[in-house]
């Protein structure tokens, strides 16, 4: 049997978020997690959590490096270490109307802010991916963002929001797949002209040259509905996996 230990305790709660990001350093010694006072509620718009790395090569010391009101249980803030880097990491803030995303060099304290959100890094560290977590938010709480509402509450396939490509080292973003444009796409199953729509689960495959993400819906107040697809990088070449309704978790 492995050995295993906690690294970290109390009185306060940590964790890390989902299985698909990059947990530990390149050097198997620093491990990423997030640190909150409490826990049995969902987030509201001004809990903050504190962001730190774990040592584990010396008593598992904490130490914290940043601060975020950009966060829930399921996923936190897409903390993770920027692949091709040593001592990079990245993770999700709210900046303004929307959420954006810092970038820290742990070993020499520098930052910046890029102008949209993260959801998943491609495998060279150069480009993101991401989604408007205030749709999310709106759409499924618990694992949107709270604090900011959705501009577009009342638009059943907003044409300005979706999958929007992140360059991480000039911050240059642009939308790559509309809502709209996924919601118009023929389903043989039913009309979905009348349902609400939104994305998640977004994951770049393993050479960075297509990625897959969740197309969601539901109609009025009932539960959501979901197929799953897959695009190059730059949104073209839309593909539909599987349209059987009750896709869910994958990696």
């Amino acid at each position: 049997m492995p050995d295993i230990r906690p690294i970290t305790s109390g009185p306060h709660f940590h964790w890390f978020g989902y299985y698909d990001k990059q947990q530990f350093d390149p050097t198997n010694r620093y491990v990423l997690g997030m640190e909150s006072v409490f826990e049995g509620r969902q987030p509201v718009q001004n809990d903050e959590i504190a962001i730190g790395l774990i040592d584990i090569e010396d008593g598992d010391a904490w130490q914290q490096i940043g601060t975020t009101t950009a966060w829930c249980w399921q996923q936190g803030c897409m903390l993770q270490w920027i692949p091709g880097t040593e001592s990079k990491v990245i993770w999700n803030e709210r900046g303004g109307e929307g959420y954006v995303s810092c970038i820290l060099d742990v070993s020499t304290g520098e930052s910046r802010v890029l102008p949209q959100a993260v959801y998943t890094l491609s495998p060279s560290g150069k480009t993101a991916i991401g989604t408007d977590f205030r749709r999310i938010d709106h759409m499924r709480p618990g694992y949107g963002y709270a604090g900011i509402p959705d501009p577009n509450f009342e638009t059943l396939a907003p044409s300005d929001v979706g999958i929007y490509n992140l360059n991480l080292e000039t911050g240059e973003s642009r939308l790559i797949v509309s809502i709209e444009e996924v919601a118009t796409l023929p389903y043989r199953h039913g009309d979905l002209s009348e349902a609400k729509h939104y994305f998640n689960h977004l994951l770049f495959n393993t050479d960075g040259t297509r990625f897959i993400f969740l197309h969601r819906w539901r109609f009025g107040d009932g539960g959501f509905q979901t197929r799953m697809m897959t695009a190059n990088t730059d949104g073209s070449h839309l593909h539909i996996v599987d349209d059987y309704g009750k896709m869910s978790h994958f990696i």
